[in-house]
């Protein structure tokens, strides 16, 4: 199973799975892992997941926080 990172607007999040079973975590301060509150629609393609998380959390951007971008 494929896991990839997302640094969005300061919050960390994982997604996992595939195009069509995506699954999304948040990252505790202390490295452990908690299902996200949101659902990732299964028909977004991987190169995607990016732009994705940047709309769903853009109320979040600040000025020192106002990027996403994928860290692994």
């Amino acid at each position: 199973m494929k896991e990839l990172r997302f640094k969005v607007f300061g919050r960390l999040i994982a997604v996992s799975g595939g195009q069509g079973a995506w699954r999304a975590f948040y990252f505790g301060a202390e490295g452990k892992r908690r299902p996200a509150d949101f659902v990732v629609p299964g028909e977004l393609a991987e190169h995607e997941l990016c732009e994705y998380l940047a709309d769903l959390f853009h109320e979040d951007a600040t000025p020192r926080n106002h990027s996403a971008v994928q860290i692994s």
